[in-house]
């Protein structure tokens, strides 16, 4: 086999592999952000990073999560900080409700509401250039915004 065919197909071979190497690169990136800041998580079975706040005076926890991947657009990488907030199913998310989540994404400096999978997730998206500090005020915002909601919609449930 020529030289320029093997090299062919040795560059073929190894294409597919370079997303799954960036890939582990973007996880490390975020699992050292929150570990300069203390923060401890769990990688779920997508590759984000799972954080539960722990609000001890309300009794309450809250679930968020970092995507472990980045999304391209316009030049920026953007990273996903989400909370749930709802179960559209159990928490009756009507079209007045769901009108009320954009009225609400409007108010909100950062961030929007979402709804995938049958939930109901406060979103942030962020540049994936933020530091350690922005990132875990992001989670902060995320936190607290979908613990109100859902008290709001379920009221003492504590699900999310």
């Amino acid at each position: 086999m020529p030289f320029h065919a093997r090299l062919a197909l040795c560059a073929a071979l190894l294409l597919p592999t370079l997303p799954a190497a960036n890939a582990l690169a973007e996880d490390a990136a975020v699992a050292s952000r929150l570990d300069a800041r203390g923060i401890k998580y769990e990688v779920d079975e997508d590759g984000d990073y799972r954080v539960t706040y722990n609000y001890a005076e309300e009794g309450r926890t809250q679930l968020v999560f970092v995507s472990g991947r980045t999304e391209s657009i316009g030049g920026f990488r953007v990273r996903e900080v989400f909370a749930p907030a709802a179960w559209v199913d159990k928490d009756e998310i009507d079209g007045a409700r769901a009108l009320a989540l954009l009225e609400d994404s409007r108010r909100q400096k950062l961030g929007a509401w979402e709804i995938g999978g049958g939930a109901v997730y406060f979103v942030i998206k962020v540049p994936d250039s933020v530091d350690a500090a922005q990132l875990e005020a992001a989670m902060d915002i995320a936190a607290e915004v979908a613990d109100n909601k859902e008290i709001e919609f379920s009221g003492e449930r504590d699900e999310l």
